[in-house]
């Protein structure tokens, strides 16, 4: 046999290989890892702008965390959003769960002309928020009221003059457009991807946020990014 026949076969012999090692969903979920991590580089660079920083105290005090990456939204006089991220939720001991992924989709209509892309993340001040989404889906600005939350490091988590908000909203954009607003976006659980991530069918949001389903890197990433 010539070289070049053996070196075929040495390859096709490591792709036999690597096929019946990794189990069938490790590739599958290849889209959720890097959801995960580019969720991950949010956190990371905006918590890294002082002035444009969310508040640790506002962080502090959370209940949970939703972030979207590269949020889509075009329009010509109609608009329309999608994007896809990840949600953890603070468990008792102030800790972390491990992130479920989500889904943001809405539409708007009104004079509005352009693309953008706009990484997203939103602040549950309260249980009752990720409830609604967990149970169904939520409508931002129907279901539960959303404001534009304080930024700087010094800035008080109570800002918001209303008092009733639930979700607090940052965002940061790589293009221009107008009108940015999340009012009607509807928030729901992306179930087939926690199937996909976790190798589990039927997984639940809720036993993400309260089982242990071992150590994911990216994941593990994540949830340091937000507490530090």
């Amino acid at each position: 046999m010539n070289p070049i026949a053996r070196r075929c076969l040495s390859v096709l012999a490591v792709f036999a290989l690597f096929s019946i090692c990794v189990p069938p969903r490790a590739g599958a979920a290849a889209k959720e890892r890097l959801k995960i991590e580019a969720a991950t580089e949010v956190v990371t660079e905006i918590k890294a702008i002082p002035e444009k920083g969310i508040p640790p105290a506002l962080l502090e005090s959370s209940y949970g965390i939703a972030v979207i990456p590269g949020v889509i939204k075009v329009g010509f006089i109609f608009g329309g959003r999608h994007g896809k991220g990840v949600m953890v939720v603070k468990k008792e001991d102030g800790t972390w769960s491990d992130p479920s992924f989500i889904s943001l989709t809405g539409g708007s209509v009104g004079y509005q002309i352009g693309a953008q892309s706009t990484d997203i993340i939103l602040v549950f001040k309260s249980k009752k928020g990720v409830d609604g989404i967990t149970r169904g889906k939520v409508t931002l600005g129907a279901d539960l009221a959303v404001a534009a939350g304080p930024v700087g490091r010094q800035a008080e988590a109570s800002t918001d003059v209303t008092l009733k908000a639930e979700i607090y909203s940052y965002s940061r954009s790589r293009g221009l457009f107008a009108g940015v607003s999340l009012e009607g976006a509807a928030l729901l659980i992306d179930h087939k991807s926690n199937e996909k991530y976790y190798g589990r069918d039927g997984i639940t949001p809720d036993e993400i946020f309260s089982d242990g389903f071992g150590v994911h890197e990216e994941a593990e990433r994540f949830k340091e990014a937000l507490s530090n």
